[in-house]
């Protein structure tokens, strides 16, 4: 009912534009997401996206942002909200909804990522040749990644694999998940915008995101170890989608789809990974302007974490192949993929 009454307002405004020349259609667009407005991407992707939509259309199409869960739900409920068109848009964790998009699952498998612009182009790459059937509910404007990965604990810095033993860490997703019980720690799923309660609380010791989300948490204050990897391969990265409800892109007139095409694909998926490469360089200045502790582990011990959590990459391609999906393959493409842009 919700979708049939936001297409149907898009259609009717549009409808009334046309019926006289000196009225200029008035589409708004509700873009929905879960982090506060001053985090990176809302604040250096997404706003800057909408005043491109509304200077690039003529001031026809209006994107209202909606940060920190506005509109109500829980963050893993926006990919059905925009599925459904409750909402017009959104950008969301992919993961937050385990199973749904399994093979999007491959970018998040141990040391998959190397920073966060030429991941997200593989990414982008590999959605447009091997995910298109895994989001065909969505008009999907970009997907992208994060850059690498740390480990942020409370109390003492990891500097072995032993020191993960009994470890609660939030994970970001199933597969993430599955790679730090892997590596000896006790996974504890939750959503990104829960971990400064959850540090705070005792209900975990430490998480994994990227430096580029700790300013926006507190996680400098709340976590103030940080470990993270030799080489150029990172432990893990997240995948996230930009989509639109495919209603509400449809309903749009042809110039006005242009718009948004325009603003689309592989230069916005790179512009979201050249985001997340910028904040990770700002919160790592942050965590060192605070006097926290940095450990970055030597190849030696990088590589006693790969052996550890390489059992991770090869459930998952049993997995894929279970499911009549070539696991190997998708594997394979994904580090082709991020070789390729990485070596750019």
């Amino acid at each position: 009912m919700l979708k049939a009454l936001f297409v149907a307002a898009s259609v009717g405004a549009m409808t009334l534009a046309g019926a006289g020349a000196s009225l200029a259609a008035d589409v708004v667009l509700r873009l929905h997401q879960m982090l506060p407005p001053q985090a990176t991407i809302p604040a250096k992707v997404l706003a800057p996206w909408a005043e491109a939509i509304a200077k690039d259309s003529g001031d026809r199409i209006k994107v209202e942002l909606y940060p920190a869960m506005q509109l109500g739900g829980k963050p893993g409920d926006l990919v059905d909200q925009v599925k459904d068109g409750v909402v017009d848009l959104t950008w969301t964790v992919i993961g937050y909804t385990p199973g749904r998009f399994p093979k999007s699952e491959v970018f998040e498998l141990p040391f998959m990522v190397t920073t966060g612009a030429a991941t997200s182009q593989a990414f982008e790459e590999f959605y447009e040749k091997h995910l298109t059937d895994e989001f065909k509910d969505y008009h999907v404007l970009a997907v992208h990644t994060h850059g690498p990965g740390l480990i942020h604990t409370k109390g003492k810095a990891v500097e072995k694999l032993e020191d993960m033993a009994g470890l609660k860490l939030r994970g970001t997703s199933r597969v993430v998940n599955n790679m730090l019980a892997a590596l000896g720690a006790t996974p504890v799923g939750m959503p990104v915008p829960a971990v400064p309660e959850a540090l705070s609380k005792g209900v975990i010791d430490g998480t994994v995101v990227p430096w580029e989300v700790t300013p926006s948490i507190k996680v400098a204050e709340l976590a103030p170890f940080h470990t993270g990897f030799s080489g150029k391969h990172g432990l893990y990265t997240a995948t996230f989608l930009f989509a639109m409800n495919k209603d509400s892109y449809d309903a749009l007139p042809d110039d006005l789809k242009k718009v948004i095409d325009a603003h689309s694909g592989p230069a916005l998926a790179k512009a979201f990974g050249e985001a997340m490469d910028a904040g990770d360089i700002r919160g790592k200045e942050l965590a060192d302007k605070a006097g926290n502790t940095t450990v970055t582990l030597d190849d030696a011990e990088t590589a006693r974490w790969k052996d550890a959590a390489d059992k991770v990459i090869k459930d998952w391609i049993k997995e894929m192949d279970a499911k009549g999906l070539d696991g190997t393959g998708l594997y394979a493409d994904a580090q082709a993929l991020v070789e390729k842009y990485s070596s750019q």
